[in-house]
């Protein structure tokens, strides 16, 4: 369920609109978010998987991210796609 579309939200929404604003993104945009890519890295392997429960699932996804975690060049490759700099 996407919970940020359901009536109850879009309610508490306009009941605080006086100090929250809400930016409608698409629903899938990489050049807007860096970590569309990662996520997408994930899916690769996680697309081919039988898995057999829950559990193998996570266990798939956490080494996925530890991985790509030592992989900085993959990080700053997701960063360089939305065009977006990181300063320190």
């Amino acid at each position: 369920m996407r919970l940020h579309l359901t009536a109850g939200m879009k309610e508490w929404a306009a009941a605080n609109v006086h100090w929250l604003t809400i930016f409608q993104l698409t629903a899938y945009a990489p050049d807007l978010n860096p970590q569309e890519g990662i996520w997408s890295l994930v899916e690769r392997e996680v697309g081919n998987l039988a898995a057999a429960d829950l559990a193998q699932i996570t266990k798939t996804v956490k080494r996925r991210l530890k991985q790509i975690q030592y992989r900085p060049d993959i990080v700053d490759g997701c960063l360089a796609g939305t065009g977006l700099a990181f300063h320190e």
